[in-house]
């Protein structure tokens, strides 16, 4: 984007030039692009004295003036300035011209050049320069024009009240107004849009009670800003009182009711309308769409006389919502005036439904494409775990130099995420805050997101400071990412200040902030937030509350709380919840009730690899390997598979991934020597492998071996011979971490000195001098 900008920049700076140049060679009629500079403007004017053309009559003059302007309306400046210039004789006509060419062709400083240089200006000089300031909403210039001016008229003092109103400077045009003289109909109308298109319903109301006779335009603008408020009432009473209606006083009403869910009273307000535009019947169209009654729009865009590209994309638009792609096809292929956002709609719905190839299909059948075009297809992408893709659109487009909006930076940023690239995703940043997004929170939250899954909970929280008007999912977000990272008072200190600023916590803080105290311990912290958050906030318990608590409650061992919790809840409890009962039970060895909670979740999720996993582990910490064959045999019968465990880490911008006893990495001799030599120093520091965790009946040797070469353990030990001192070491896995290996990289943190971040399916670890950050609470 800003390599277009500063093309246009330069081609329009060798315009310029070109034009400063040409004037040079004024004497030199074969001049085919003569432009002129300040300079030789006005040598060019002081030489008809020396020269002493032939008098030219009014006719010729009025003829040259004609094909000046032709030539302007034409873009053919250099055409219009060889006219110019071949004149012996010209008039404030020929000046105001050449100025109104200049403008309206986007030359607003050879517009002022000439401008500089007339002789003498008349008022359609001063209100022709005016207006290009107005009209490149360069509004400071045009107000010290403004206050130079000699004499100003009507045309003068409602060209700076309509600048200042339509950039929203409302009180300046009002001042304006205050100090006309002489007001017109555009007067009161420009004052009156001011007041309603910057939501100031009720001093709009007070200026069109000020003055009688108002024209159609400016009730239809009053009831406009009613019904962008909603105030439905309002706008219908203002409809009733109009004394002349129009097309677009029925069709705003229309609108209004129709968008806001008052269908019926659209409906009588579309069959009394005395005549029905494209527009009426559009405004129906979409009314039903929006209200998710599809079929009815259907019916009204059957018997539409006339259909335009709105009425088309608006019924499209209505069957991708509802998820009818083929409908949507349908309509699409015999549509004759497709537009941009036609193919844009088709390729979001296709994209959102997980048809990737479909989107990509019309993504490339496209005849052009736009930010909106890039930005759907790479969420697609990205959305459909085909991150690496979604990452390479991102480069193509940047390549084709389309401009950048929010949606792409956000698609690709939730891509770093997934893939914890930490240094790609401070790489977007970089160019974020180049492009000035970073401080807002569409794209800043998605930031915040960023970094918190790839172990920056600093760095999060950094982006976090810099997003300007914060939202409550900026808040939650925070709030959540203290929590998984096991930092559980920071948490619950942000959550204060979140009140504190006015930020009304909904159910999603509420979910954040029990998980922050079941990551840290905080059982009575945690129940007390659970039974105030109704009285205090308005949230209900959902399911994902009651999960966090049964959690809390059996982390801390007390399970029989956790059953009556669960027994007394108004709903049954989901898999979600019977799993945090049973991971409690996994940890303080309740086998019976372990055993009861996995037969609910194998009823409500056969294929849970998961809850197989842990019951297993407590059958063989109980030395029940009858009971883990019979488990293993139940996930064969089932079609049930282990989902098999990987770690990966992020080392000078490549991704290094390793299972367990992996052999394909290109440097395992080193890997497997280093973890040879570190396994010494572990046991010197009183480390001893928790065999319990095997599932296999075998002695305790080759119970060790099993554990020595878990795919974090490997992806640690390359991250400190890969990763300089100083640097933390960032892991990730797609499993829970298993306790083995926490205590191992609890010790080698410890031995090595360095900060190790790991990241499991459930929360982040940070290990430091022999501790983690989650307490061994996990």
């Amino acid at each position: 984007m800003r390599g277009n900008n500063r093309l246009r920049q330069l081609h329009s700076s060798c315009i310029l030039h070109q034009h400063t140049q040409s004037i040079n060679r004024l004497q030199s009629p074969a001049n085919t692009n003569p432009y002129p500079s300040k300079k030789t403007l006005k040598r060019h004017l002081n030489s008809k004295s020396r020269n002493k053309p032939k008098p030219a009559g009014d006719w010729d003059i009025r003829q040259w003036n004609v094909a000046i302007t032709t030539h302007m309306r034409n873009g053919c400046c250099d055409s219009a300035l060889h006219v110019f210039n071949s004149m012996p004789r010209r008039s404030s006509v020929s000046y105001n011209a050449m100025i109104s060419g200049y403008l309206s062709n986007g030359q607003l400083d050879l517009a002022r050049q000439v401008f500089d240089q007339m002789p003498e200006r008349d008022l359609v000089s001063w209100n022709v320069m005016i207006s290009g300031y107005v009209r490149s909403k360069n509004l400071s210039a045009a107000r010290n024009l403004f206050e130079m001016m000699p004499k100003r008229d009507v045309v003068s003092w409602n060209t700076m009240l309509s600048g200042y109103a339509q950039n929203g400077y409302a009180d300046a045009a009002r001042r304006i107004f205050d100090r006309m003289l002489e007001k017109n109909e555009i007067s009161w109308n420009g004052l009156l849009a001011a007041y309603v298109q910057n939501g100031r319903i009720e001093e709009a109301c007070m200026l069109f009670e000020s003055k009688a006779n108002w024209e159609v335009v400016s009730w239809n603008s009053l009831m406009g800003g009613f019904v962008k408020q909603k105030r439905l009432g309002d706008a219908k009473w203002i409809f009733d009182r109009m004394p002349v209606r129009d097309e677009v006083s029925w069709n705003t009403m229309i609108t209004g009711y129709a968008q806001n869910n008052y269908l019926a009273e659209a409906q009588r307000l579309f069959e009394e309308a005395p005549v029905k535009d494209v527009f009426t019947w559009t405004a129906m169209v979409s009314g039903y769409v929006q209200n998710g009654k599809v079929d009815e729009a259907r019916m009204i865009f059957d018997a539409m006389p006339e259909k335009n590209t709105v009425s088309w994309n608006a019924m499209i638009a209505g069957y991708v919502q509802t998820k009818r792609m083929d409908m949507a096809r349908e309509l699409f292929e015999v549509m004759t005036c497709k537009n941009v956002a036609s193919w844009n709609t088709m390729i979001t719905g296709y994209a959102q439904s997980g048809e990737i190839t479909h989107a990509r299909n019309l993504f490339d059948r496209m005849p052009q494409h736009d930010c909106i075009s890039w930005a759907a297809i790479i969420a697609g992408y990205a959305q459909s775990g085909y991150s690496e893709d979604s990452l390479r659109l991102f480069i193509e487009m940047k390549r084709y130099g389309e401009r950048l909006n929010r949606s792409p930076f956000t698609s690709v940023l939730s891509t770093c995420a997934n893939l914890a690239s930490l240094e790609l995703g401070k790489q977007l940043h970089g160019q974020l805050v180049k492009v000035g997004f970073e401080a807002g929170c569409f794209v800043g939250n998605a930031l915040l997101v960023m970094y918190c899954k790839c172990g920056s909970v600093e760095e999060a929280y950094h982006a976090f400071e810099e997003i300007v008007d914060k939202d409550v999912i900026s808040w939650n977000t925070m709030i959540a990412g203290y929590a998984r990272h096991g930092f559980g008072k920071d948490a619950l200190m942000l959550f204060e200040s979140m009140k504190t600023v006015g930020i009304k916590p909904d159910d999603i803080t509420m979910v954040g902030i029990l998980s922050a105290c079941s990551h840290t311990g905080l059982v009575e912290k945690g129940t007390e937030y659970f039974y105030s958050m109704n009285r205090d906030y308005g949230v209900i318990p959902n399911s994902k509350h009651y999960t966090c608590m049964v959690d809390l409650l059996g982390r801390a061992g007390r399970l029989d709380e956790a059953q009556n919790l669960m027994k007394n809840m108004p709903f049954k409890p989901d898999a979600a919840t019977w799993g945090a009962l049973l991971g409690a039970c996994r940890l303080y060895g309740k086998t019976e009730l372990a055993e009861k909670a996995a037969e609910v979740i194998f009823e409500m999720e056969p294929e849970n690899a998961g809850m197989y996993v842990l019951l297993s582990n407590l059958y063989a910490a109980s030395g029940r390997w009858g009971d883990v064959s019979k488990m293993r045999l139940k996930m064969r019968d089932r079609g049930v598979k282990k989902v098999t465990g990987y770690s990966w880490l992020e080392v000078q911008n490549k991704v290094h991934t390793f299972s367990v006893g992996d052999t394909l990495h290109p440097e395992k001799d080193r890997i497997y020597a280093y973890l040879e030599e570190l396994e010494f120093k572990l046991k010197q520091d009183g480390f001893v492998y928790s065999t319990k965790l095997v599932l296999h009946d075998v002695g305790e040797e080759e119970k060790e071996h099993m554990l020595r070469y878990h795919s974090e353990k490997l992806a640690v030990a390359y991250g400190i011979l890969s990763i300089p001192a100083g640097r933390p070491i960032r892991v990730m896995k797609n499993l829970r971490v298993c306790e083995d290996c926490h205590n191992a990289i609890k010790h080698i943190s410890k031995i090595v000195g360095r900060l190790i971040i790991l990241r499991d399916n459930n929360r982040f670890h940070h290990f430091s001098g022999g501790s983690c950050s989650c307490g061994d609470y996990w």
